[in-house]
């Protein structure tokens, strides 16, 4: 069994009473837990009053045991289901916590609904022109948030991307103990670059080329966003009061600025709380005084809680 903390029981439990309101959860424990292509699957197993089901997260979803009397069964299962989700419920731009990134995204989005219905070569070509616009959108907001700092003469030019990934990658993986992170981000960046320069201007090209951009390009740009919205946002690597990677982010109001969103890092193991930092969508709000304004005092920050659609078990048993 798996350590686990009241607020994550809390969280099955209000789940199984989402998913299941005429069954009682009469015990539950955290008994596996697997990363897959950088997702982090855990695995409850939940005990009721009629039957017993495995609760299996990221996304959340519960399958009876019945069914699947063995646990790696269930596990191999939902991994797969969450590969084969259609395109029209994978998770929308606008629940995406990318502020002031999101113009990149869009330029994903529809280079992947161009893939969807390329067939000749000067369809591929369109999608390299878009995955090179995802890019510099991601190259031209990150420019403003991560500011040159250096002698004004050797500042890169707006448009030259790789020397804008290569301040980017030293101010926010800065140091030495970074140095392989360091050589991983701006090499995956710079050969996405490259490889999407030339599906644009190929005449030989086919779909899985096309495919191969998109795919590069969704990849490095959410290895490169998020590690960019760590930067602004002052989340370290581990907890600072007890080593905890477990690390997550805790979004909210204050009522001195009810129009204002602040997000903090939180412990999920100890419950450390880091500075509220503001939520600003637009990349230029990080050049006006709105990013200098201090964090609200007291425990007043509101939380807000993202609204998930759910799947019920049918027929009064919960199956």
């Amino acid at each position: 069994m798996l350590q686990s903390t009241p607020d994550e029981r809390q969280a099955i439990i209000d789940y199984m009473n989402g998913q299941a309101p005429d069954l009682t959860v009469e015990f539950l424990q955290k008994v596996y837990a697997e990363n897959v292509l950088s997702h982090q699957h855990v695995v409850w197993d939940v005990h009721t009053n009629v039957d017993r089901w495995w609760v299996i997260t990221n996304p959340t979803n519960l399958y009876s045991q019945e069914q699947f009397p063995n646990m790696d069964l269930a596990v191999t299962f939902h991994v797969g289901l969450c590969l084969r989700i259609p395109r029209d419920q994978r998770t929308k731009l606008s629940e995406l916590s990318v502020e002031p990134l999101a113009g990149c995204f869009r330029h994903i989005s529809e280079a992947l609904e161009a893939l969807a219905s390329a067939q000749e070569v000067s369809d591929f070509q369109a999608v390299g022109v878009r995955c090179r616009e995802a890019l510099l959108a991601f190259s031209s907001a990150a420019q403003i948030v991560v500011p040159w700092v250096g002698d004004v003469a050797a500042e890169p030019k707006q448009a030259d991307f790789k020397a804008w990934v290569d301040h980017i990658c030293s101010v926010c993986l800065a140091g030495q103990a970074h140095e392989h992170r360091r050589h991983l981000f701006k090499t995956l960046l710079h050969e996405a670059w490259r490889f999407s320069n030339w599906l644009t201007h190929a005449k030989a090209s086919t779909w899985y080329d096309a495919e191969a951009a998109t795919t590069t390009v969704e990849h490095g740009l959410g290895l490169a966003a998020s590690l960019v919205i760590r930067h602004l946002r002052g989340v370290p690597e581990a907890c600072p009061a007890c080593g905890s990677n477990r690390l997550s982010p805790q979004r909210g109001f204050h009522s001195s600025a009810p129009d204002l969103e602040w997000e903090r890092p939180t412990c999920d193991k100890c419950g450390w709380l880091g500075e509220p930092v503001p939520i600003l969508g637009d990349p230029e709000a990080y050049t006006s005084d709105e990013e200098d304004r201090p964090p609200p005092e007291g425990e007043c920050v509101i939380p807000t809680v993202p609204l998930r659609e759910l799947r019920k078990p049918s027929g009064n048993s919960g199956r």
